[in-house]
């Protein structure tokens, strides 16, 4: 809670709008403006973009300049849509060039939990519902590939406390490195879900990483954005979080474009 208070949850008061560019989400999502700017070194355009119900993308990390030392943050950028985010490139990005319409269907990897995250069943449903529409409309084909990665949490930590160097985050970004590699050798795009729980309460998330499914990408330092999937029962947005290879941030938006098109969203 700020000096001004609370920043709401544009969807339910009762909520967090997810953090840390709450306030560049919820003013995006309340029409106050067309887009606005963010930081995200673990999730924080991501995160706030899926339960607010907007478009948010983490770029390339090191594409755009970050203060951030530790490596882990990268530029974002907060829209209604993948194309406002576009517009925002196209005039912070030296040498831009707009994106060649995607050959559909997009080949594309799902995986729920990144073969360690524990997701709340109705997220997953949501996101699954979403994916499966996507394939029936006929711009993604699910590629059978593993995505299983490291948990991330310990590496994450001892970069972001000033320690790369230690041999447990070394292993786990090496290993996770390999594994993404590998991946995107076979298909353009992986699927998830943004986050594996929905928006909390302003009390606290508890013991639940709102980040695990999205920091991995931090130390990765892949492009990822976060699209509108759904909602759940209770009223929550929901958010299917698109990543690409090192690099791809353009095709990525080209993708997103493509996937928002054919997953126009059902507000309550």
């Amino acid at each position: 809670q700020g000096a001004h208070g609370r920043t709401v949850n544009p969807w339910r008061a009762d909520r967090t709008p997810g953090g840390s560019s709450a306030g560049s989400a919820v003013a995006v999502a309340a029409g106050m403006v067309e887009l606005a700017t963010g930081s995200d070194g673990a999730g924080s355009v991501r995160i706030p973009a899926a339960w607010c119900g907007v478009f948010g993308l983490k770029t390339t990390n090191g594409l755009l300049p970050s203060p951030d030392r530790s490596g882990l943050a990268s530029a974002g950028v907060l829209a209604r849509s993948a194309a406002g985010a576009e517009r925002y490139l196209r005039h912070v990005l030296d040498g831009y060039e707009e994106p060649a319409a995607p050959s559909l269907p997009l080949p594309a990897v799902y995986s729920e939990d990144l073969g360690f995250a524990d997701v709340d069943p109705e997220v997953a449903a949501v996101v699954r519902a979403a994916v499966d529409r996507l394939v029936a409309a006929g711009t993604v084909r699910l590629v059978d590939a593993d995505c299983a990665l490291l948990d991330p949490v310990r590496a994450w930590q001892a970069v972001r406390g000033g320690s790369p160097g230690d041999p447990e985050a070394v292993a786990a970004r090496r290993g996770n490195d390999e594994r993404l590699e590998h991946l995107f050798a076979t298909a353009p795009l992986l699927l998830t879900p943004v986050t594996p729980n929905r928006p909390h309460g302003h009390e606290g998330p508890g013991d639940l990483y709102s980040t695990a499914l999205t920091w991995a990408f931090n130390l990765s330092g892949h492009p990822a954005a976060s699209l509108p999937a759904g909602f759940t029962g209770d009223g929550c947005p929901v958010g299917l979080h698109l990543v690409a290879a090192r690099g791809a941030d353009v095709s990525l938006l080209g993708m997103a474009r493509a996937v928002e098109n054919s997953l126009p969203t059902v507000r309550p």
